[in-house]
Parts: C-alpha cells; structure tokens; sequence
C-alpha cells in the first residue's frame, strides 16, 4: 500500500505544471546549446561548458522517464507518446563514437520532445494522425489529376518540349512545379504557348484543379478536423468538470444528510429529557 501511494504520489507530481515546465524549459535550453554547438567560434573557446550543460539536460530527461517508469509501470508504454519520448531519449544516452557517430547529428531531434510536453502541441499532432485516412483519399485524387494530365502533356508537347514532357515522369514533375506556381508562366507556359496557342487552357485548368481546389481540401480538412478535436476536448472538459459538480453536489447532500440525522437526534433527545425527569 506503502508503495503505490508513493507511485501515486510521484505520477501527480511529475505531471503537475511545476515541473512539466521545467522540462519545457530544458528542451527550449537544450535547442539553444545544439544551435550554438554548430559554431565553431563557439565550442572552441565554450566546448567544455556546453557539453557538460548538454550531461546535466540529458540526465534530467533521463530522471523525468525513470520517475514516470515507477509511477505508472508497464502502463507507461500504453502511450505512443510515452514511447515517442522514451526513444528520444534512448537515443541520448547512446555514446555517439564509431558506428554509432551519426547519432550526434540526431541530437537535435531531443527539440521534438515539445510535441510530446506541451499539450496544445499535442493536440495538433493527434488532428493531424487521425486526419491521415481522409488525407490519404485526397493524395489519391491528387495523383490522379497528375497522370491524366502528364499523360495528355506528354502526348501534346512532348515532341517539342522533350525537357519538360518527353516522359512521364518528366511531364509530372513539370506538372509539380506548375502546382507550386514556381517560375510556371515565364518559365514553362508561355514558351509552350508560343508554339501551342491553346496551351493556356491545359495549364490554367491545371492550376485551378490542384493549386486552387485539390490543395485548399487538405486546409480544410485539416482545419476541420482541428475544430473537431477542439471540441472533443472541450466536452471531455466540461464532463470532467461536470462529474466534479455532481460529485460536490452528492457531498453536500451527504453532509445535510448527517447534518439533518443529527438535528433529529438533538430533537429527540431533548424531547426525551422532561418525560425522563417526569
């Protein structure tokens, strides 16, 4: 019993604000160093400080997901997230020398913590997961306009213009700058158009299929889909504080309720004491 009331007592604490934004401040200060850590002006005259703070953060992180091993146990692997930081910072306490030298330049991948730490963070990366089975369908219809137009650009101008649509692949990559709006007019329509004058009508409508319909379903999907979790959120907000209500509410009623048994007691009790003395 002992036990689990100090893992109790040390999930509550970890997860309290205190020190959640302790931990928020050691990834924003830990950034810092890395980004500093690329200077070479700077590790030549600081190298030996800044390792030695880069030990101390890493020792931090590592004592933050040993505190929540004991709290939580074998739970704490249900989370993705939870696991998301435990392989960042797995891949910390690996010494970056010989095969493993690589690892140095993922250091900085210690920043994405943040997603994980800071909840509205979180919650944007969760909108984004569970949007990915509708996105998938509109990547699907994007692709589709691109090969029917690659095929009709490689059988339109192909002949002239092997460059830019001798292929298919060529073509859809010519097609990918045009939906970027990169250099599409001066640097691919209009010298289509001087030898094909009715070539305006196969790259406008290609630019308003992708650029200006296709591209503003992926915003509005993911906005919406951002505005659903929001109010997820907000109703899983308003039950908690709701349950928290009723359950003030069921006290209060339990304390009138003694409250009420007690004065009944007193009544019949002073009710009691003339017929006793009588």
């Amino acid at each position: 019993m002992a036990m689990a009331r100090w893992r109790a007592k040390a999930g509550e604490w970890i997860e309290s604000p205190g020190p959640r934004n302790f931990i928020v401040g050691l990834i924003v200060f830990n950034a810092i160093l890395l980004g500093l850590a690329t200077s070479h002006w700077v590790m030549t005259r600081f190298g030996t400080a800044l390792l030695g703070l880069e030990v101390v953060i890493i020792a931090f992180f590592t004592l933050e997901i040993l505190i929540k091993l004991f709290a939580w146990g074998p739970r704490f692997f249900k989370s993705g997230w939870n696991w998301f930081d435990f392989l960042i910072v797995a891949i910390s306490l690996v010494p970056a020398t010989g095969p493993f030298t690589i690892l140095r330049a993922l250091r900085i991948l210690r920043v994405l913590r943040l997603l994980s730490t800071v909840r509205r963070l979180r919650l944007l990366i969760d909108a984004l997961i569970s949007a990915i089975p509708s996105i998938g369908w509109i990547v699907f219809l994007l692709g589709m306009v691109f090969y029917i137009y690659g095929v009709m650009g490689t059988e339109l101008f192909g002949e002239r213009f092997p460059d830019w649509f001798g292929t298919l692949g060529a073509a859809m990559f010519t097609l990918f700058q045009i939906m970027t709006l990169e250099s599409w007019s001066m640097g691919i329509a209009r010298p289509v158009m001087e030898t094909y004058s009715f070539a305006w009508l196969y790259f406008v409508s290609f630019i308003l299929v992708t650029a200006f319909t296709i591209l503003n379903l992926f915003i509005g999907l993911i906005v919406n889909t951002m505005q659903a979790a929001h109010w997820e959120e907000e109703d899983q907000r308003r039950a908690a504080m709701e349950a928290t209500a009723h359950q003030e509410r069921e006290e209060i009623l339990t304390l009138a309720r003694r409250a009420d048994a007690r004065l009944t007691a007193l009544e019949e009790a002073v009710l009691k004491r003339p017929e006793h003395k009588s």
